[in-house]
């Protein structure tokens, strides 16, 4: 069952996945997702690594709150305009900062994926006294805006999440989140149909409506960021990317990690967008690599959660 935490009366939906009395890890997850697109498997690892995992419904996914319609236009043009349909990246990041705070969590190694892993670096930088390491995979440089974002998208890939139609019924919502996955796996790569089911399975249980909600997207990813650069994130940060990413090119990574003051870059031949078993016990091992690292190097911060 999730909790909620309350930021300005926005609720935001959380759940504890495992792992009580390890070090707190707090799971981003990307646009238009809900936290039932982490799969277990990697949760699993990460707890085995001595994490306690949580994961939270960004606001307009999930089971947090969904804004009122407003008249905007598809994700891409929310992306380019200079005018935010609807909040701020910052307000993004202090829903983030309300989930630990309701944890009871002082600080927290932070760990986000796509979008999630840009409202991970926006955090790292405003509230840099919470977070003990940063994590991204498969994400844009939170430096980038407006236009300069289209070089790290592949656009042949949006093209193909627009034309994607399915009925809004129980099997058209898992075709469509099985399209999904398909396109944001790298060439080649095995999708396994149970881990997408599910995901969507679990969904349906909690009545969350999936990738269907465009408006959700389009506010989400058009929320505008006025704060500092990345060279100011002082945490121990590991960015992970595959290489072959259908989403996002690689430079996108790279460029993360020439921004971010001695962050480590890890990029997976033959990984795609799609987080499949074939990362999970990597992605694990890295990040566990990562938090030992910023215990290593955080003295004057108190102790994780052990």
């Amino acid at each position: 069952m999730p909790r909620f935490a309350d930021n300005d009366g926005i609720r935001i939906a959380f759940e504890d996945l495992g792992g009580a009395g390890g070090d707190p890890l707090l799971l981003v997850m990307g646009l238009g997702a809900s936290r039932f697109w982490w799969p277990d498997g990697l949760v699993s690892e990460l707890v085995r690594r001595g994490f306690h995992v949580v994961a939270y419904d960004q606001r307009d996914a999930g089971q947090s709150t969904h804004l009122p319609d407003r008249r905007v236009g598809p994700p891409v043009a929310a992306l380019l305009s200079r005018m935010a349909p609807a909040y701020s990246a910052e307000d993004l990041t202090d829903d983030a900062v309300a989930v630990l705070d309701a944890l009871g969590w002082e600080h927290a190694h932070l760990f986000g994926h796509s979008m999630g892993g840009l409202v991970a670096q926006r955090i790292t930088i405003r509230h840099r006294e919470r977070v003990l390491s940063l994590a991204t995979s498969s994400a844009v440089p939170s430096d980038a805006k407006g236009l300069s974002v289209l070089r790290y998208l592949r656009l042949a890939t949006l093209a193909r999440f627009a034309s994607l139609r399915y009925p809004d019924t129980p099997q058209g919502n898992f075709a469509l989140a099985l399209s999904v996955a398909r396109i944001l796996a790298a060439p080649g790569q095995h999708i396994d149909e149970r881990d997408v089911r599910g995901f969507v399975d679990k969904e349906t249980a909690h009545q969350v409506a999936g990738f269907r909600d465009q408006k959700a997207q389009s506010r989400q990813i058009g929320a505008k960021w006025n704060g500092g650069s990345l060279a100011q994130i002082t945490a121990p940060t590991l960015v992970l990317h595959g290489e072959q990413d259908p989403l996002l090119r690689v430079t996108a990574a790279r460029d993360i990690a020439a921004a971010v003051p001695g962050a480590g870059l890890r990029t997976l031949p033959g990984v795609g967008h799609f987080l499949g078993a074939d990362v999970w016990a990597t992605y694990a091992d890295e990040l566990r690599a990562l938090a030992d690292r910023a215990d290593g190097q955080s003295p004057t911060v108190a102790p994780t959660h052990r």
